[in-house]
């Protein structure tokens, strides 16, 4: 069997990419050695029903068709992805398709309309996609028959739902001449107390096994793993199924505007040792844009490029460096300079760039994990990012991330010195903070122009509203504190309230002063995890 490398891309999470983007990228793929690329789309392309990616940038036939021509003609295959169980919010939050929602955003298994919307899916593709490769998604759809399938049927045992669910989507597959894959961690949750990782020696059910459609194939996805023995585990498991094995490695790109190139190539590299000692053939890169697509689609091209020198055997960083500058005509450490802001401890996946930049100044409770004296960090990290602001290709990415650590040199340990000098009696310390943020608002500003720069060059401009909501909402958040202060230190108020509370650890487990990965700007800004 051929080996073949692709890439995923999250057209979905606020971020629909325009077709010229996409065509750049796609250009660049095709030069540095992959095969395909997966378009994930929830809701965000047109099946002829109105409310389907309503108000959300859809992709309309020509659109997807041009992409798709685009492609095969640079010898990279173009393959939809769909959801067909879970991940559907954009779709089950509308009256419209209520009937048909199970829980959340997960459809109703079992029901006629369902599979009448699915099949709709499936025909939109068959008309817009020449490739008849698809991936159905099926994943993380932890609660599928607890919600509405549970008042209408009774318990069933959710193996038996999801796996009829699975047999009647094929069927749809079949019928448009397509061959389908999807992701691996249901099978393994439901067998294993909700858990996708397992040890060794783990056994999978023979009944789970004997009901997967043999023509599905299967993909182990995985982000996090940093040993080639978590890898080697899981895809011995996996081979207990009669289906084809493939596999999904991250280009993080989605924690925040700051990608992850370093923590990308380091359990890239182990994952793709792994793959050739399993003989795994199919291997895909993604590029996820959880929690609003705030990072740029090319921000992680050193994990991209690295990947396919891994894929093919080349594991030499010194080398793939070397090639990486030539090939784009920017020094490789340059580029990844970009990861700085979330590097303050180290190279991981934390991210205290988003966090601590939507962290509210008197409510802050992921000021826990600041590590005061720290925040020189970001004005050293700009300096080495500016390097590469008047890069004529990639600079505007640079400008984003260097709007970025500005903001953070003061916002990072805002709210730790704000109740530090307040609970001290610091006088003098408070006046010289109203400063800071007097300061700040400028630098959000910057930053917010940077990033609607970035953003108009790349994706079209539905979602954008989210990035206005979240800006204006931290505008207007630190404008509001910085006068409670003023009011304070003039006595018109005798004390500020949420000041005199003490914050606690954020996570029970995590040390004080420890950066963690905390991808939620609902909950950071608002000590929200949930709508009301």
């Amino acid at each position: 069997m051929a080996k073949r490398l692709g890439a995923l891309i999250d057209c979905s999470r606020n971020c629909v990419y325009t077709v010229d983007a996409l065509k750049k990228f796609i250009d660049i793929l095709a030069d540095i050695g992959y095969d395909y690329l997966q378009l994930y789309t929830e809701d965000t392309f047109d099946i002829g029903d109105p409310r389907f990616g309503y108000l959300r940038g859809r992709y309309n036939v020509a659109e997807i068709k041009e992409l798709d021509g685009y492609a095969s003609a640079r010898g990279i295959e173009l393959i939809p992805f769909i959801q067909t169980l879970g991940h559907l919010k954009g779709v089950t939050r509308w009256w419209a398709y209520s009937d048909i929602c199970d829980t959340g955003n997960i459809l109703l298994a079992g029901e006629e309309k369902t599979y009448a919307l699915i099949d709709k899916m499936f025909a939109a593709c068959a008309e817009m996609y020449t490739s008849r490769n698809i991936n159905i998604g099926m994943d993380e759809a932890d609660m599928v028959g607890l919600g509405k399938y549970l008042s209408k049927h009774g318990y069933r045992n959710r193996y038996d739902v999801l796996l009829e669910h699975l047999r009647n989507v094929c069927d749809i597959a079949k019928k448009y001449g397509f061959k389908p894959m999807m992701w691996s961690d249901m099978f393994f949750r439901l067998a294993n107390d909700g858990s996708y990782k397992v040890s060794d020696g783990f056994v999978v059910p023979k009944e789970i096994i004997d009901k997967v459609p043999p023509e599905v194939r299967l993909i182990y996805w995985d982000y996090y793993s940093k040993d080639k023995a978590t890898y080697d585990a899981q895809f011995k498991a996996h081979k207990q199924f009669r289906n084809e094995i493939l596999f999904a490695g991250g280009a993080w790109c989605w924690n925040g505007f700051a990608p992850h190139n370093n923590w990308s190539v380091r359990i890239n590299k182990e994952a793709f040792i792994s793959c050739n000692d399993n003989g795994i053939n199919d291997i895909c890169i993604t590029e996820w844009k959880d929690d609003g697509g705030e990072s740029s689609l090319f921000g992680v091209l050193p994990a991209l490029f690295a990947s396919a020198q891994f894929f093919r055997g080349n594991y030499d960083m010194m080398d793939i460096k070397c090639k990486f500058g030539k090939k784009f005509g920017i020094d490789y450490d340059d580029f990844t300079a970009l990861d700085l802001p979330d590097m303050l401890d180290g190279d991981g996946m934390e991210n205290p760039s988003k966090y601590m930049l939507y962290s509210d100044p008197f409510l802050g409770y992921m000021d826990s994990t600041v590590d005061e004296g720290k925040a020189r960090f970001f004005a050293e990290a700009k300096t080495k990012i500016d390097k590469s602001v008047s890069n004529k290709e990639y600079g505007y990415i640079f400008q984003t991330i260097s709007a970025l650590c500005d903001v953070l040199d003061i916002k990072y340990d805002l709210g730790v010195r704000t109740r530090g000098a307040y609970r001290n009696k610091n006088i003098d310390e408070l006046r010289a903070i109203v400063s800071d943020y007097r300061e700040l608002d400028g630098r959000i500003k910057t930053l917010y122009d940077a990033v609607k720069t970035q953003r108009n060059k790349e994706c079209k401009p539905q979602g954008f509203e989210s990035q206005d909501l979240r800006f204006g909402g931290l505008i207007m958040r630190v404008k509001h504190c910085v006068e409670r202060i003023e009011e304070y230190l003039c006595g018109e108020v005798y004390g500020i309230p949420e000041l005199e509370e003490d914050i606690l650890p954020c996570m029970p487990e995590v040390p004080q002063g420890k950066s963690v990965n905390h991808n939620h700007w609902l909950a950071t800004a608002l000590i929200k995890f949930a709508e009301d």
